[in-house]
């Protein structure tokens, strides 16, 4: 029956990490997809290693990182491997929460700051030849039927084509009047639930990684059976 139970951790563990580390690959892909196309970094003129490419990059790495960890160690049966696993998730775990706490204290300071660094990049851009960042604020001001910052005046006078309403603005041009950080932080609304939901699925799936690695470390200790 111990054994029994323990081939059933076992590979439910390797499976669990297999699919992770699938997951974690595909969100590496997209990190480096994005980085070689558009990272959207010039929205944030002041922080540009805060572009979602290099934060696709950086989880989608942690994520095959420890993956590989849990799945090899369950595959060899090293207590030394399965320990290390269990002891990096229990670490990411407190990290997440410790940034979802800071986060919600700061909540006002985080608003004041994504908006003086999206002011901040418009004006950079409107005042240069440069095309990444006008091709950024193109692509979210057509996606969410939006028009500058907080409003078509943002872009004094000189307002793009992605601002207009319709696909031909050739013949009387009608643009969005509403600001994009405006439609943004309605986005984020919107989606808050769906937003918590993957942050509770996420907390679960580590949860009962940790579990897995634990029960697994502490059969192999009594049976004194491991990978040398």
């Amino acid at each position: 029956m111990a054994q029994s139970c323990l081939k059933f951790l076992k590979y439910a563990l390797i499976t669990f990490n297999f699919i992770f580390w699938l997951c974690g690959g595909i969100v590496l892909a997209l990190g480096i997809y994005l980085m070689m196309t558009s990272n959207y970094g010039s929205l944030l003129p002041n922080q540009p290693s805060l572009s979602v490419a290099n934060t696709l990059i950086i989880t989608g790495t942690i994520v095959m990182v420890v993956s590989f960890l849990g799945c090899l160690g369950s595959l060899k049966e090293n207590k030394c491997l399965l320990i290390t696993f269990f002891i990096i998730l229990l670490i990411l775990m407190m990290v997440e929460i410790a940034m979802s706490i800071i986060l919600l204290i700061n909540e006002e300071k985080i608003d004041g700051f994504l908006l003086k660094e999206f002011e901040a990049s418009l004006q950079k851009y409107t005042h240069s030849n440069a095309t990444q960042g006008t091709e950024d604020w193109d692509i979210i001001q057509h996606k969410f039927m939006c028009c500058g910052v907080k409003g078509i005046d943002d872009w004094n006078g000189t307002v793009p084509l992605a601002c207009c309403k319709e696909s031909n603005c050739a013949n009387g041009k009608i643009y969005w009047q509403e600001g994009c950080y405006e439609k943004l932080k309605q986005w984020f609304e919107y989606n808050y639930l769906n937003v918590g939901i993957g942050i509770i699925v996420i907390s679960i799936i580590q949860v009962l990684g940790m579990s897995f690695a634990m029960t697994l470390y502490c059969h192999i200790s009594k049976s004194g059976i491991f990978f040398q």
